[in-house]
């Protein structure tokens, strides 16, 4: 295996296995794409670390148990986002038509 890919594969687990962090964060953080993070963390570790591959399985494990829940969540505050900025743009139609019925006085 190439020594690059090598160094990256360990860096990618030493960091999930550190911080718990998610396969879509850890390839945000190495500037490679999700199924790249999956590759190196599914195939390619076993052969470099089993120590580190079983820590990183279990990270993986809990991310998948949790992911309903995160998804849930970002869907949540999205809506809520969504909500927020319609009740600024209802206020500011309610305001633009109060300066015209004044205008029109």
């Amino acid at each position: 295996m190439n020594e690059k890919i090598e160094r990256r594969v360990l860096k990618a687990a030493e960091h999930i296995a550190l911080t718990g962090a998610t396969v879509r964060q850890t390839a945000r953080l190495l500037g490679v794409s999700k199924s790249t993070v999956h590759k190196d963390m599914e195939t390619r570790l076993k052969g470099l670390s089993p120590a580190l591959y079983r820590e990183v399985m279990r990270v993986f494990a809990v991310n998948k148990a949790q992911r309903h829940i995160r998804g849930g969540e970002a869907t949540r505050l999205r809506y809520a986002r969504m909500k927020e900025e319609n009740r600024h743009v209802c206020v500011r139609r309610r305001s633009i038509e109060d300066l015209q019925t004044k205008s029109n006085e």
